[in-house]
Formats: structure tokens, C-alpha cells, sequence
């Protein structure tokens, strides 16, 4: 694997250059995708995205990816997602992943979304700026300005608005940013409007070659049952789709002085559909019977 990817981090450079130079002459064979081959088998299964503080402890993004025909569906939970967890009781569902690791968020989200998650992505938060910095960074329009300082996680943010390319500590301040009105869904928007970019930048052929170049920057920071054939398979996948990002519906409520949110999990596949107000009332039972 180390010389696979010390390869493929050598050739990046070299293979980009030549695919603009192909596309811009019109003319020779396109190259042959390398992951092309294993982008078959990515379709209909669950990728859990864990995005981690720079502890490596709570969960800041939790998200679930699925491939279905021609569209990649990302569904964001909101970190503060009240569940009544089968091993730890009534916890947020950010707190999961400190308390019994990778497969205790598996098992919970696998539950309520009535299908199993076959893999998992973990990325600590950290490792975007390396990325971004590979990537030459992504074009998002920052909505508003952003100023916050946290000394006890290394991060400064000091945000413009106004469309411009982010990359290293900017765009982590940018996808980590929840210091205002919006609070946590307020960076669930900005989230989506990072991925969106990063989608239309990652599935593009000059730059899905420098994957190697991008787990290798970021080898230290993330953890996945997928090996680098199977990641760059999910990509090339994704990038013959249409995006679709939303988050789990909700409402916001307290207990004990505690913020959380009540979410709206899907019908699970197969089972019909709820009468209009009857998702709502199933979807909080659980909370109601620990609470009344």
C-alpha cells in the first residue's frame, strides 16, 4: 500500500498535466481511469463520514453516504441528535463515537435508518487543511463575516464574505464555524455548500489522479475500513451522479438546562409510509417515554 500510494503521489503531477493537456488538444485516447473498475461495486451501500475535533474525541460532522442509480445522497445528522442509545441511554448522538467508538455509531444509526452501514470514513477535522492545500483549495461564498478564536483547539477564524477559494485553516474555520444565530444548522448549510464544491472539484478527471496525493497528505488524519482502490471506486462513482445533500428535519428542545435536537429519521425501506404528523409522533416516542 505505502508503495502504491508513494506512486501515485509521484505520477499525480504528470498524469493531471497530461489529461488538461488531452482535453484542451480535443484529441487521443482518453486515459484509463484507474479506480474505474471497482466503482461498480460501490452502489447502494452506506458510508458512515465522521468528521473529529482536533482531540479526536466528539464528533463535530456525522453524515451517511449512499450511491443509488444516478444519484449520491448525503445525509448531514445534526451533532446534537437526542438518542436513547442501546448501550450508554440517553445521550447526543456526537457523544457516541467518544463512548464506544466506530461500531457504536454504526449500530445506532443502522437502527434508526432501518439498513446497515457497510463502511466508514473518520476524519479528523485537523486534516482538511492539508487536503485543501493539495486540492488548491475549493470556491465557496462565505455568507457572512466570520471572527472566532477557540485557543484550546488551535483554531482562529477570520472570514470575509463574498465568493472566494478557501483552503488550510480558512476552510476548516469556514466548516467548523457555529458562533452565531444559526448555531449548529447554520454550519450544516455552510457543510453543504463546502461538499457540493468539493464534489464538482474531486469528480473531475485531473483531479480524481491526485487521490493517492490526498490520502497520503492526510494519512495521518484518517481511519476507513476502505482500502485506496475502494475510495478512489467511491469517487469515480459518485462523479457520473447528481449530488443531493440534506439534513435530518427536527426541532430544537431542553431537558435539564441541555440544548438537543428531536430528529425526523427516514421510514425505513420497505415499510409504509406514515399518515402526515405520524413520523413526528413515532420519531419522538422514544425521547417521550425517558422523559414523561
Amino acid at each position: 500500500m505505502a508503495c502504491g500510494l508513494g506512486a501515485g503521489l509521484l505520477l499525480a503531477g504528470p498524469l493531471a498535466q497530461l489529461i488538461s493537456a488531452r482535453s484542451s488538444a480535443g484529441g487521443g485516447a482518453a486515459l484509463t481511469n484507474p479506480f474505474a473498475a471497482w466503482s461498480s461495486g460501490m452502489g447502494r451501500q452506506d458510508v458512515l463520514i465522521l468528521g473529529t475535533d482536533v482531540g479526536g474525541g466528539n464528533t463535530d460532522v456525522i453524515a451517511t453516504l449512499r450511491i443509488d442509480g444516478d444519484r449520491t445522497s448525503i445525509t448531514q445528522i445534526p451533532r446534537d441528535t437526542y438518542i436513547e442509545a442501546e448501550s450508554f441511554g440517553p445521550v447526543k448522538i456526537n457523544a457516541l463515537y467518544n463512548l464506544g467508538g466506530i461500531e457504536a455509531v454504526k449500530r445506532e444509526i443502522s437502527q434508526r435508518l432501518g439498513r446497515p452501514i457497510q463502511h466508514h470514513l473518520v476524519v479528523n477535522l485537523s486534516s482538511i487543511r492539508q487536503m485543501a492545500d493539495v486540492l488548491g483549495g475549493i470556491e465557496v461564498n462565505v455568507p457572512k463575516r466570520m471572527l472566532y478564536e477557540d485557543r484550546s483547539q488551535g483554531l482562529s477564524i477570520d472570514l470575509q464574505p463574498g465568493m472566494q477559494t478557501l483552503r488550510g485553516k480558512d476552510l476548516e474555520g469556514f466548516l467548523r464555524f457555529r458562533h452565531d444565530e444559526t448555531g449548529d444548522l447554520g454550519r450544516m448549510d455552510r457543510q453543504q455548500l463546502a461538499l457540493k464544491s468539493l464534489f464538482r472539484k474531486l469528480t473531475r478527471p485531473e483531479y480524481l489522479v491526485r487521490l493517492p496525493a490526498l490520502m497520503m497528505a492526510a494519512r495521518q488524519d484518517i481511519r476507513t475500513d476502505l482500502g485506496p482502490m475502494e475510495l478512489g471506486g467511491l469517487i469515480t462513482a459518485m462523479g457520473s451522479t447528481q449530488l443531493d445533500t440534506q439534513r435530518l428535519d427536527g426541532r430544537p428542545f431542553y431537558k435539564d438546562g441541555i440544548s438537543y435536537w428531536d430528529a425526523v429519521w427516514p421510514t425505513p425501506e420497505g415499510e409504509p409510509l406514515e399518515a402526515e404528523g405520524d413520523g413526528q409522533a413515532n420519531a419522538t416516542n422514544g425521547r417521550h417515554r425517558f422523559l414523561f
